[in-house]
């Protein structure tokens, strides 16, 4: 069941990685090009796409606008191995948290020394790294996640990899897997990306002491409860909305819910 929301929430998301221009680009810490959007003035916040998709899917979401009104300046990127920006098969290219040094090198470029972080999804595994990497994260909305992605084994993240690089392997994710090649997107890096996917653990995630927001849809459980996320760092809040895994995302509450806790 959890594999068939995942997969509608790729079909709804409508997302093409077919793109007539890349620019603007960035050069991150590797040479690797990343493409990234900005909009608005104001209090800069980075937000973080999930799995099989690219920073497009922010703009199909109220939040980004709803941020862009209430005075910030929002930055989406492409992660590499997504949409317009460079796609590199080593394994170099995503070991050692590669993804998230491009976010860091993507703020120096843009001359913004402190800023707030909502990722979504695997957007969401990746921001609970960061905040224990950057001291310039400010606030941070987890949305979409458990806890569970702090196990190194994590079962959801090793299936994933198997099913993209081991075809055949888990017919459960055969139709993820297929989506993924129509739309386009690098398979070779996708699995890179699980390969190499943050595991941060608990002990590391009860030392975080930047405001945090777990936000979760009332009928996801795809990647377990988020109450468990929220016990393990120290203050954070817990907000449930409408929606499934790939539906609470674009809901006016969702939107509110983080405008409101990032303003404070």
């Amino acid at each position: 069941m959890r594999a068939l929301l995942f997969v509608c929430c790729l079909l709804v998301s409508g997302i093409s990685y077919a793109q007539t221009t890349r620019e603007p680009l960035f050069k991150s810490f590797d040479g690797t090009q990343i493409h990234y959007d900005i909009l608005g003035e104001g209090k800069p916040v980075v937000l973080l796409h999930g799995f099989i998709t690219n920073g497009e899917s922010w703009k199909r979401a109220p939040v980004r606008q709803a941020l862009a009104d209430a005075g910030f300046k929002v930055v989406t990127l492409d992660l590499r191995g997504n949409g317009r920006s460079d796609k590199p098969h080593t394994a170099e290219a995503y070991r050692n948290n590669a993804e998230l040094k491009d976010v860091m090198a993507l703020m120096k470029h843009l001359g913004l020394t402190t800023y707030d972080v909502v990722g979504y999804s695997r957007g969401a595994i990746l921001t609970a790294e960061l905040m224990t990497m950057d001291k310039q994260v400010r606030r941070a909305v987890m949305g979409g996640m458990s806890a569970d992605f702090t196990d190194p084994n994590w079962i959801r993240r090793k299936n994933f990899h198997e099913a993209l690089t081991k075809p055949g392997s888990h017919p459960e994710l055969q139709a993820a897997v297929d989506n993924a090649k129509k739309s386009g997107a690098d398979t070779v890096a996708l699995a890179r990306m699980q390969e190499f996917q943050p595991s941060t653990s608990r002990a590391k995630l009860a030392k975080i002491r930047i405001p945090l927001l777990v936000i979760n849809g009332e009928q996801d459980l795809d990647n377990g409860n988020p109450k468990e996320l929220a016990d393990a760092v120290p203050g954070a809040r817990l907000v449930m909305v409408p929606g499934t895994h790939g539906g609470a995302m674009v809901t006016p509450e969702f939107a509110k819910a983080v405008v409101d806790f990032l303003k404070q």
